[in-house]
């Protein structure tokens, strides 16, 4: 059986907190410097991960840095910080190893930890682009939309994941919009679509121009502030939200009753897994990077994958042929760390439907 380990951080400030009491009596800039002299801590076992044709077993490593350190700390020592990680997940056995959240982003996407390992390395970055965009597709249909005839925007659109995002949903889409810093990036990639895929798709840097007539988006940056404000977004849209930390602002709960969002790439994991470790899904779910991880491990695949910025379709392809394999599937909805229902979508739906007649009727 092939193990498996998977490195995560706080995300946030409070999740330090959660973790050590005590620290919600102490001063932000104390905790973070705390947190900076904590070493790689084993913070769980994972079992009962088993397809019909195979099992494994691995564990949670954390890298106890929150997400801005991990952005505004120097990349040697927070890469250093990774590669610690890593080593403590050899020594408990894995042969294979994920990177979680902006541990998989740093410096040069996993490549100089991958070197530095004696075990393969993967972001999981290729079953996230998959689930991502099943996801969407689902959510977008349930809101009456189809993905042919909607208006779509790909916010981060020249990272190693929102390229791809971007190549894949341009399978079937009609009218695209990509939204980048780097124009140059852009324009380079605009190029590429037109030439693979006969799309031609607008560009722009400006988020809340986007955004104005999206009616399905996917937002997969990396940057540590939210990308996406709640008067952003036209009623009935449907948010996939990739990124970690979100780009999405949490405002939009109580702001905007009318718009869908969804996190990407949450799983439902086959067998009687049990993390031991309650990182906010449900039971026997997870994040697609950690369940891509999984499915490697479980294949036998002991090789480093989804590494760099140079990530590709075949892959997004051939890594959801085999999470079918083995019995990983798409968990339902999440929004902001809890489960969506049918109740929720129809009552949002419902809303979107009335905000759009009587924006309709105000411009008559």
């Amino acid at each position: 059986m092939h193990k498996f380990a998977f490195i995560i951080h706080p995300i946030e400030y409070e999740d330090v907190s959660r973790k050590y009491k005590i620290m919600n009596k102490l001063p932000r800039k104390f905790v973070e410097g705390f947190v900076k002299m904590l070493p790689p801590q084993k913070v769980s076992e994972i079992t009962g991960v088993k397809s019909r044709y195979s099992e494994t077993k691995g564990w949670f490593v954390a890298v106890p840095l929150i997400s801005s350190q991990m952005i505004s700390l120097p990349e040697d020592y927070v890469i250093k910080k990774i590669i610690k990680a890593g080593k403590m997940a050899e020594k408990l056995g894995a042969d294979i190893v994920g990177l979680g959240a902006l541990t998989s982003v740093v410096g040069d996407a996993g490549i100089t930890i991958a070197k530095n390992l004696n075990i393969a390395v993967t972001s999981g970055n290729s079953y996230t682009i998959a689930t991502a965009i099943e996801g969407t597709k689902k959510a977008a249909e349930l809101m009456g939309k189809d993905i042919r005839d909607s208006e779509i925007v790909v916010i981060g659109a020249t990272g190693s994941i929102g390229k791809v995002c971007a190549e894949i949903l341009s399978r079937e889409a009609k009218y695209m919009t990509l939204v980048a810093r780097n124009k140059e990036r852009l324009d380079e990639f605009r190029e590429y679509l037109l030439l693979k895929t006969g799309i031609a798709v607008h560009t722009t840097s400006n988020v809340a121009d986007a955004l104005k007539n999206a009616d399905i988006v996917v937002t997969v940056t990396s940057a540590v502030d939210t990308v996406i404000k709640p008067e952003y977004l036209k009623p009935g849209a449907v948010v996939c939200d990739v990124a970690r930390p979100r780009d999405i602002s949490k405002e939009i709960v109580n702001l905007r009753d009318d718009v869908f969002v969804i996190e990407g790439g949450v799983v439902e994991v086959p067998g009687d897994v049990d993390f031991h470790f309650n990182f906010g899904f449900p039971p026997k779910t997870s994040y697609a990077c950690m369940a891509e991880t999984m499915i490697l491990a479980m294949e036998g695949r002991i090789e480093n994958y989804s590494l760099g910025r140079d990530l590709t379709v075949e892959q997004v392809d051939e890594i959801s042929k085999l999470a079918k394999k083995h019995g990983f599937k798409l968990g339902g909805f999440r929004s902001f760390e809890r489960a969506v229902t049918m109740e929720q979508i129809n009552s949002i739906k419902k809303n979107a439907e009335k905000r759009l007649k009587q924006h309709k009727n105000s411009t008559i």
